[in-house]
């Protein structure tokens, strides 16, 4: 709320300025927030609530007690400034208005440096008493005019600034103070008053840049300390000077130009602050470019606003593909650009030429060739290449391809590889040879973004791409596939059933006809002729068989070229079998349970039959006439056209077990009827139905699951038995043959061994008789193993060497070893035929032993009676002869 001063000469108050204009003087500098003057605004209610306004609120403002201050810094014309102040009721939004007429001071002229210097009394405002009336007129008060000091003072120190006094110091004694910021306060000791003179001086020198700007309070009191006067406001405003250099914000700009701009073309702005005063001419830059690098193709391709930095184009010719960068020298200037007072800074701006599309792509040549086999998919036929300056893998240079021609059924596509930014010409349907044997395709390539304005190039390049389809060689196909065939069931073997042949898309390869075979017959019914795919039957056709499936039979059959490579395809035969009545019906369960007396003693049963309608349901039931006992003791009733039931005819009947033949008839043309035996477990049953005696039904017939587990049961144990025996055997024969090869007791010298062989003739005869006998030095582990070897050659394992004995031999012995021999031999019944070829061992050479053709020439040979060999049986019938036989 804005203190009311009020005027009371006269009983009469008008609400309102005291004035239409208001004149003050102030310095030419003004900063922001400065007090300028003090209005005056005469209110008759003391309670009105005023606000005040500017006409200029962007240079001044109001404060609510009336104050003017300068709402930023600048520098005041020449010419006197005006404005409008007004004052405005807030509960009734009256209005009032005054003009504010603003002065500069006047600069000094021709005074001399003492004049100037002269130092300004400043004086308290008075006050007059009115005696004649209670109230007190105050005179109006007034602000101070601002005191200016230049920074950077070189001296002397204390430097006097201004007096200040009171008028009423004639009559008492009076002390001068200062308070604010630079006289008590923070920094403190700036300024300082003399109290008796009331002398105010500045202490050091001052920089603008720091403060700008001190606000201090005079004070006037008696030596009591008492106030003898308001204090006053003293405003010490900082001179600038010019003392900093402008400083750019960044020491290196950068910026961007599309290429082909026109000139005028706003780049880039760059930015010069200086300490110093913005107002005056001290802070106030101009901006001017010292350098362009390179030159080409004007060395002036860039301006700039010499006041705001902004830089532009001032010629054309920016190509991105001849210079696609510029660095500018910038300099900054204040004193409004005076090369001659004015402090100057440089910095860089470097401008990148960006692209545009102003190039189209162009193909490196007007017709490309390519292949393909036919029926092959994804596969890149083709490789288009272009060319283009613009920037690489941006949308100026990044290719699009499109096919305007040559491909009605979008039998290809173009890709474009991101790296190399070539066309690829790809095939996504397959292409039949037979068909289509070339194509020749219209392509364009245009950029992804469209030219810019004013290129004369056209948007896009065209060529042409030559694509020849390579034959290969094709899969053969059955035609139809699969082939439908509809046959009853119960076609014999060797019947034809149909011819299914394929065809060989190849009309132009040299190549024989196809061969055909069967690749898939689950039951092994077909066969197909391989020269005209006739297909006939090797087994009947069964619609129940467990391949059937829907009465449908699938077999697949293979048809095969000889072309390079060969190639083979496949056909699918269905036949749909129609069934015929070749199934007679059967009794389901093939057990039951019925109760000895008549009631109760129904037995459902229902026929089964694998055929279908008209051939199965529904059945006939009867019993047969023989034998009579079961129509004499059953009777059998159907209650549906599949199910029966059969009961007693009689009141009682025996507990057991009853096999009744039942005679089911379907109804198929011809009829078809069987006759199923259905077991039948009579027992004594109790009130509710149930048998009480199935255990001993159960005992007196075994059922089918029983009999199965004993014939397991007893071949099982046959087996076992014929094993022991078989082993038993074996073990006999090994002991045996131990006795005759090793036993201790017919360990005899000069033995004669049994080799199952009767040798061959005369000439044949030259036997070593030391290989007879067992010599006493080899050791148990080099005897050789029980039982009869086969070796056809030669053994590979060290000989053994036998010591040297007499070669004479001792017929006793040999006559009871041939005896011993003999009996084991009869008694053997594995023995071979006598006239079977044996084979013995390979029993080394080298032995010491003589042959057996001495015994011919033995001394005793002739005193020897051999008759007895006669006795021995047909196994010695040779030796016999040869010794036995007389002078012969």
């Amino acid at each position: 709320q804005a203190p009311i001063k009020a005027t009371c000469e006269d009983m009469s108050c008008k609400t309102g300025f005291p004035e239409d204009v208001h004149s003050a003087v102030v310095s030419r500098s003004v900063h922001g927030g400065q007090p300028l003057l003090n209005v005056r605004f005469r209110s008759c209610d003391g309670n009105k609530k005023i606000h005040f306004g500017s006409s200029e609120p962007e240079d001044f403002r109001v404060g609510e007690d009336g104050v003017v201050y300068a709402e930023r810094s600048f520098q005041l014309s020449a010419e006197p400034t005006e404005f409008i102040v007004s004052a405005q009721d807030k509960e009734t939004q009256q209005e009032w208005q005054m003009r504010v007429k603003l002065t500069p001071e006047p600069a000094f002229t021709g005074a001399s440096e003492k004049d100037q210097r002269k130092i300004e009394e400043i004086i308290f405002p008075w006050q007059q008493y009115k005696h004649s009336s209670p109230l007190k007129r105050q005179k109006r008060d007034w602000v101070i005019p601002p005191i200016n000091l230049p920074e950077n003072s070189k001296g002397p120190f204390p430097q006097e600034l201004v007096r200040i006094r009171s008028d009423r110091d004639k009559s008492l004694s009076l002390r001068y103070s200062v308070t604010g910021p630079g006289a008590d306060q923070p920094p403190t000791g700036i300024f300082i008053i003399n109290p008796i003179s009331g002398q105010l001086s500045v202490t050091k020198p001052l920089d603008r840049e720091q403060i700008a700007s001190f606000h201090l309070r005079a004070h006037a009191v008696d030596v009591n300390g008492n106030q003898v006067e308001n204090p006053i406001d003293i405003v010490i405003n900082v001179i600038d000077m010019n003392d900093n250099r402008p400083e750019f914000l960044h020491q290196v700009w950068n910026g961007t130009v599309p290429e082909g701009s026109k000139p005028g073309t706003y780049v880039m702005t760059v930015t010069a602050i200086d300490a110093d005063d913005p107002n005056a001419q001290n802070g106030m830059l101009r901006y001017r470019i010292l350098s362009q690098a390179p030159s080409s193709p004007s060395p002036n391709m860039f301006t700039i606003n010499n006041e705001t930095g902004d830089i532009i184009t001032v010629a054309a010719g920016l190509d991105r593909e001849k210079v696609q960068q510029y660095t500018l020298i910038i300099q900054a200037t204040d004193m409004e650009g005076n090369p001659t007072y004015g402090l100057s800074n440089t910095a860089t701006a470097v401008i990148a030429v960006t692209d545009v599309n102003d190039n189209p792509p162009e193909f490196t040549a007007m017709t490309f060739y390519g292949e393909v086999p036919e029926n092959r998919v994804d596969v890149i036929v083709a490789n288009l290449t272009v060319t283009d300056k613009d920037q690489p893998h941006t949308p100026a240079w990044n290719a699009m391809y499109r096919m305007t021609g040559g491909d009605p059924t979008g039998r290809f596509t173009i890709l474009t590889d991101p790296n190399s930014n070539d066309g690829l010409v790809t095939v996504v349907k397959p292409i039949d040879f037979e068909t289509n044997r070339m194509f020749v395709l219209t392509v364009a390539a245009e950029n992804q973004v469209p030219l810019a304005k004013g290129i004369q190039h056209p948007p896009q390049s065209t060529a042409t791409v030559s694509i020849t389809v390579i034959d290969v060689n094709e899969s053969p196909y059955f035609v139809p596939n699969p082939k439908l065939v509809r046959q009853e069931e119960g076609l014999l073997a060797g019947s034809m059933l149909t011819t299914f042949t394929a065809q060989d898309p190849d009309r132009y390869m040299q190549q024989t006809s196809l061969r055909y075979s069967k690749l898939s017959d689950p039951a092994n019914w077909l066969k197909i002729d391989p020269v005209n795919g006739q297909i006939t039957t090797t087994a009947v056709l069964d619609r129940e068989s467990i391949y059937v499936q829907n009465n449908m039979y699938n077999a697949t059959f293979l048809a095969s070229d000889n072309g390079i490579p060969p190639m083979s395809g496949t056909g699918t035969l269905q036949i749909y079998l129609l069934d015929i009545n070749d199934n007679a019906p059967q009794v389901h369960p093939k057990e039951a349970t019925t109760c000895e007396t008549l009631q109760p003693n129904a037995i459902n049963i229902t026929a089964v039959d694998p055929d279908i309608d008209p051939n199965a349901g529904p059945f006939a039931f009867e019993l047969p006439d023989t034998p009579a006992s079961i129509k004499r003791n059953w009777t059998i009733v159907r209650i549906s056209g599949d199910h029966a039931q059969l009961s007693l005819r009689i009141r009682f009947l025996e507990a057991g077990i009853y096999d009744v033949p039942i005679v089911i008839t379907d109804s198929g043309n011809p009829h078809a009827s069987s006759t199923s035996l259905l077991k039948v477990k009579v027992c004594q049953c109790d009130l509710n139905g149930d048998c009480t005696d199935v255990d001993r039904i159960v005992g007196a017939g075994l059922g089918t699951g029983a009999i199965i587990a004993i014939l397991l049961c007893i071949i099982i144990l046959l087996i076992l038995v014929l094993m022991f025996v078989v082993w038993m055997k074996r073990r006999d024969k090994e002991r045996q043959a131990k006795q005759l090869l090793i036993d201790p007791e017919d360990d005899v010298r000069d033995n004669i061994l049994k080799y199952d062989e009767e040798g061959g003739g005369e000439e044949d005869q030259d036997y070593d008789l030391s290989q007879l006998q067992q010599p006493d030095t080899v050791e148990p582990d080099a005897i050789k193993p029980v039982g009869i070897r086969r070796l056809d050659e030669r053994p590979i394992h060290a000989e053994p060497q036998y010591p040297v004995r007499s070669a004479a031999p001792h017929p006793g012995d040999i006559g009871d070893f041939i005896n011993e021999g003999l009996k084991a031999a009869d008694n053997d019944p594995t023995a071979p035929p006598y006239d079977s070829l044996l084979v013995f061992d390979y029993e080394g050479s080298g032995s010491t032993a003589g042959s057996l053709s001495s015994l011919n020439s033995s001394s005793s040979g002739g005193e020897q009676d051999y008759d007895y060999l006669n006795d021995w049986g047909p196994r010695f019938k040779k030796l016999a002869d040869m010794y036995g036989g007389g002078d012969d």
